[in-house]
């Protein structure tokens, strides 16, 4: 290719970058923001505030009602067992319909299955002079193992589930569970129930 008709092509390239750029960069203004956004508050956009926990002082069951009873223990062992645990931790029962926390609890019964691992005795390690089972001579004192055993079974349990609102506006505060063995008398129940909600409450209020 003559080297005249390469340099003019490099010309015409050249010529062709330096040509007015067809895209003009231009900013129009924002809309205006309508009329009511002056009075609108978005919550999303700010964080919720921590609440305040101080401010619960006294309590009421959630629409009146006290827990419900099983066939392991009645309403009022649940209900006294409750309200015991709440005052321990600085909640007293409303005197009037006005109160701080609306409070339900709840009794269900639930399977679980658990696993006990069993070691039986060793083999091996019999005393004695001679042949041991691997043909080698000499005496069988000492420990060679033993067999673990994994059983599973299933087993009864009493769970109890506790959940405060605000008196206010209804809204959740704090809600947890926590269980105990369903066997044994009476009073034995009754004292395991009281040991699983104050087991429950451990954690009120958060930190």
């Amino acid at each position: 290719m003559p080297y005249r008709f390469i340099m003019a092509l490099l010309g015409l390239a050249l010529a062709g970058c330096q040509g007015s750029n067809p895209y003009v960069a231009s900013s129009n203004p924002l809309p205006p923001a309508p009329p009511q956004a002056a009075n609108t508050f978005d919550a999303s956009a700010y964080p919720a505030p921590a609440r305040d926990y101080g401010r619960y002082r006294n309590w009421t069951w959630r629409n009146g009602q006290l827990p419900a009873g099983s066939a392991f223990i009645d309403s009022a062992e649940i209900a006294d067992a409750v309200g015991s645990a709440l005052d321990q931790h600085g909640l007293r029962p409303a005197r009037d319909a006005r109160s701080d926390l609306l409070v339900s609890a709840d009794l269900r019964v639930e399977r679980r299955l658990r696993q006990v691992r069993e070691d039986y005795a060793p083999y091996g390690g019999y005393g004695g002079v001679g042949y041991d089972r691997y043909g080698r001579y000499g005496n069988g004192y000492g420990v060679y193992g033993s067999v673990p055993i994994v059983r599973t079974y299933e087993v009864e349990v009493m769970v109890v589930q506790l959940d405060l609102f605000d008196a206010r506006n209804g809204q959740p505060v704090w809600s947890a569970s926590a269980e105990t063995a369903s066997q044994g008398s009476q009073s034995e129940r009754a004292d395991a129930i009281r040991e699983a909600v104050q087991k429950a409450l451990s954690s009120y209020p958060p930190s």
